[in-house]
């Protein structure tokens, strides 16, 4: 299974339709999710050891949004406590069975469960870790809530939930400006302003941001003793919520 370069969005005459996470889109998704997120390779790395330090024997990690496996592949990988294992979901089916082929060239010891099943309909069980990179952004807004406190009430006490989103900004100007270093960012790696356009038009109303303080009232409200961003780059942010 090879992966291709992303030029989904390189025509000048195609219709770009709304984005979703089908086999065009997963067959070049590793390229476009490193030309496209700033930071994402660190946050895939970090996720790894922040689980490692969090997971507790016996316990499941969920990976929710898993796609083709990087964050579970990441978490596999770290040394883990006894008895552990992973349930990765997503709701596309041409994800999961590329991650399925990925899954399988790794050797490391933890089982690994993937589930096909929307976000919101997932019950989370017994967790000491709880991933969402870049998923809850996809959630429609009113039921983010409900999500979070479905996973606040089936962590362990002394859980952690990595949550990475794209993020907007209260102050106007700091909004532009990022949204401008972003675009930057895509044009440093090969994306033509008709590519960043396009894309830009697929993702409207289908991937919807909110602000740092938003996603922080939120936690609070599901229960999460704290919260705090570790790590930012321009529109692109993760935080991490302690039951």
């Amino acid at each position: 299974m090879t992966d291709q370069r992303d030029n989904i969005y390189a025509d000048s005459l195609a219709e770009p339709g709304l984005f979703a996470f089908d086999d065009r889109v997963a067959t070049v998704f590793p390229d476009m999710i490193k030309r496209s997120v700033p930071g994402y390779t660190t946050v895939v790395a970090m996720t790894g050891l922040i689980a490692s330090r969090y997971a507790s024997a016996g316990s499941t990690l969920y990976d929710l949004g898993c796609s083709l496996g990087a964050s579970t592949l990441s978490m596999k990988q770290n040394t883990l406590p006894a008895d552990c294992r992973i349930v990765g979901v997503d709701n596309s089916s041409a994800m999961l069975e590329r991650c399925e082929v990925i899954l399988a060239t790794d050797s490391h010891d933890t089982p690994v469960e993937l589930m096909l099943a929307d976000l919101t309909d997932v019950v989370v069980q017994d967790a000491s870790v709880v991933v969402l990179n870049w998923t809850l952004q996809f959630v429609p807004v009113e039921k983010r809530e409900a999500v979070l406190r479905g996973i606040y009430e089936g962590m362990r006490p002394g859980g952690v939930v990595v949550l990475s989103e794209k993020v907007t900004f209260e102050d106007p100007h700091l909004d532009a400006l990022n949204i401008d270093l972003h675009h930057q960012f895509k044009r440093a790696n090969g994306y033509s302003d008709l590519e960043i356009a396009n894309k830009r038009n697929a993702l409207e109303n289908v991937l919807i941001p909110e602000t740092l303080a938003s996603h922080k009232q939120r936690i609070a409200q599901a229960g999460f003793s704290s919260c705090d961003v570790w790590f930012q780059c321009f529109n692109f942010a993760s935080l991490v919520a302690v039951k």
